[in-house]
């Protein structure tokens, strides 16, 4: 399968910034809970997985909404160099979560992925059950996510969903899933850029 840049868009949490390292580690550094590895999160419920208390786990939550932490939220490897390029060639890029607010992940997208602000654009849902309409009314045809629920529901609204592997949806499903951005980036149908094209010519 080989996906146009246009008609592509991205989910935020688990398949652009590495969110639930960023939950393991403000549990560690602030509330001292530890030993719990990434693979102990199997499900996108927290509490069906985790043996902690759910305030514990809804104070942690908004924290990372809020940007109100201190340890860094990285980018999921490989996104950057993938996200940039197509921000250069097909921008703006499109991110739809089920945020109820975009909060500082915009400012995080420019600071820590390198992309502009015109090559990019966010769209906070609040709610997984309304991206779908979100996607349709920017003609998005796939649509990248984590979530395997969300997956179902955009199938069943005509989205294509790609499964990014994750610990937590790894239940049986029929769609196409990518493990990396290496694997994201081979299933785009990339155009010559114009430096690809002078050299070309050279």
């Amino acid at each position: 399968m080989m996906i146009s840049p246009k008609s592509l868009a991205f989910d935020i949490d688990g398949v652009l910034a590495d969110t639930m390292t960023l939950f393991l580690d403000i549990a560690a550094s602030e509330y001292q809970i530890r030993g719990i590895s990434y693979e102990d999160i199997t499900s996108y419920r927290l509490e069906d997985c985790l043996s902690l208390d759910s305030a514990i786990i809804n104070r942690i939550i908004t924290q990372i909404l809020d940007g109100n932490y201190s340890v860094p939220l990285a980018p999921i490897t490989g996104a950057s160099e993938v996200l940039v390029r197509l921000g250069k060639q097909y921008g703006p890029v499109l991110f739809v979560t089920a945020r109820p607010y975009t909060g500082p992940i915009t400012d995080w997208i420019q600071q820590i992925l390198l992309l502009k602000s015109h090559e990019f654009d966010i769209v906070a849902t609040g709610a997984f059950e309304a991206k779908a309409s979100a996607l349709h009314e920017r003609g998005i045809t796939h649509f990248i996510d984590d979530r395997l629920e969300t997956c179902f529901t955009l199938k069943t609204a005509g989205i294509e969903p790609i499964v990014f592997r994750q610990p937590w949806n790894r239940q049986k499903h029929p769609f196409l899933e990518v493990s990396s951005w290496q694997e994201i980036d081979a299933i785009i149908s990339w155009q010559p850029d114009q430096t690809d094209t002078d050299e070309a010519a050279d």
